[in-house]
């Protein structure tokens, strides 16, 4: 009797494999029919980047696609998010995958037939705006992965929930948005999402590789705003004057001493950066007052809640010595906390990630400084972020054009490789692999 059970389980392993090896080469064929689409989604959403929460040409594209595939969508989650649930012909799991949607207000600088030419007002500014972090990859990888899982509906098991999401980058001041908007609207109910799964695009990354992390990945952000106030003079008296220049000074001086002399950085790392600041119009004139934006990034609960501590009694006390007053606005309209890879969840995926892209091409690599509202759905449920190469091969990672900057450019050759790998993650997990 127990040696027929055995054989049972053994019989049912091979048939498991088998099927998820079938179901992998199905896969690898459709993602390589569908190439030509997902690139052209890719360059047309590039060429018509929108700001967070603005995302209606997106999210109307997405919603089509998906309503064409018979996938259920539902529309405006989260301001402009499309959730899309494909419910398979056999019972199981419910997996989710994430995209988000929106750009960021950047200048294009690259030569690119399909280069973004979109200006809009931000924060009281013109400015450009232009997928510099690679959402338009990351909202045709999905709908690639839409359209392979739905053609295999019938022997899909469980189902999957496409979330297309709105504002990674940060809602405008005063909205809400994000991830954490969506969780708050229900999006990992009704039903239940098990687990969740996404890719991250990176330029300094070669096409054909995939980089993973188990534990915290990648960094908690909080921005921050400092208002220092002074009292104001003609520069030609700065004795009868609270110099608020001056005071900003001491304070982004002193707030570099936060890295170096309070966080372990045997332990995590963390930054304190001052990206911003702004007083004053003219030479002679001492200012009334100066405004300073900044980020903070850190790896652990413990190290957040001490990092802003010590801001805060750095700004105001170094500006109360002085005469001035600080105010310190922390979070001032973001905060991601750490983006986690569940462990487990991580060791057994791996063998699906390596599969898809050759385990050579898979590499363990540390923690980034980076940030990423993944980290609120993956607080739900156990979650998977991966990063997926984009730069061309052959190119030096130092003159690639970072995240975030004008220069910034993917090949859209590894778009492929995230399309199928989405695609395994959901068969593979969805098969108890």
């Amino acid at each position: 009797m127990k040696i027929t059970l055995l054989l049972l389980l053994f019989l049912c392993s091979i048939s498991t494999y088998g099927q998820s090896d079938k179901a992998r080469q199905t896969i690898k064929a459709k993602a390589t029919e569908i190439e030509k689409k997902v690139i052209a989604w890719r360059r047309d959403i590039h060429e018509h980047p929108e700001l967070g929460n603005r995302e209606f040409r997106t999210a109307e594209l997405i919603a089509k696609h998906l309503q064409s595939l018979g996938i259920e969508v539902k529309t405006g989650v989260g301001k402009t998010g499309v959730v899309g649930l494909l419910k398979g012909g056999l019972p199981g799991p419910v997996v989710a995958l994430r995209a988000d949607m929106d750009a960021l207000p950047v200048y294009e600088k690259n030569d690119l037939p399909f280069a973004s030419k979109v200006t809009t007002e931000y924060n009281g500014q013109q400015v450009g705006v232009m997928h510099a972090c690679g959402h338009d990859t990351h909202v045709a990888m999905l709908m690639g992965a839409a359209e392979i899982l739905a053609s295999m509906k019938k022997d899909l098991k469980g189902s999957v929930k496409f979330i297309f999401q709105p504002a990674e980058e940060g809602a405008p001041k005063g909205e809400e948005g994000g991830a954490a908007l969506m969780v708050k609207e229900g999006v990992m109910e009704n039903p239940k999402v098990d687990v969740i799964f996404g890719l991250h695009i990176s330029s300094e990354d070669e096409v054909g590789t995939i980089n993973y992390r188990p534990g915290g990945t990648m960094a908690s952000v909080n921005d921050l705003k400092i208002t220092v106030n002074g009292k104001p003079s003609h520069g030609a008296q700065p004795w009868a004057s609270v110099d608020p220049v001056l005071v900003s000074a001491q304070i982004i001086t002193s707030l570099q001493t936060i890295v170096s002399r309070n966080v372990n950085v045997t332990e995590n790392p963390a930054v304190v950066t001052i990206g911003a600041i702004h007083g004053g119009n003219r030479s002679n004139i001492i200012s009334e007052k100066v405004e300073m934006l900044g980020t903070v990034r850190t790896l652990s609960a413990e190290d957040e809640k001490m990092v802003i501590q010590r801001i805060n009694e750095i700004a105001t006390h170094t500006a109360q010595a002085a005469g001035a007053t600080a105010v310190v606005e922390l979070p001032y309209s973001i905060r991601y906390p750490v983006t986690v890879n569940d462990v487990a969840l991580t060791n057994r995926m791996l063998p699906s990630v390596q599969k898809s892209a050759g385990k050579e091409n898979v590499k363990l690599v540390p923690a980034q400084t980076g940030s990423e509202d993944f980290s609120y759905f993956a607080e739900k449920v156990p979650g998977l972020f991966l990063f997926l190469g984009g730069m061309p091969k052959g190119t030096d990672p130092k003159k690639a054009g970072p995240h975030h900057t004008p220069q910034f450019i993917i090949d859209d050759s590894g778009l492929t490789l995230g399309v199928n790998t989405l695609c395994n993650l959901v068969v593979d997990y969805s098969n108890g692999k």
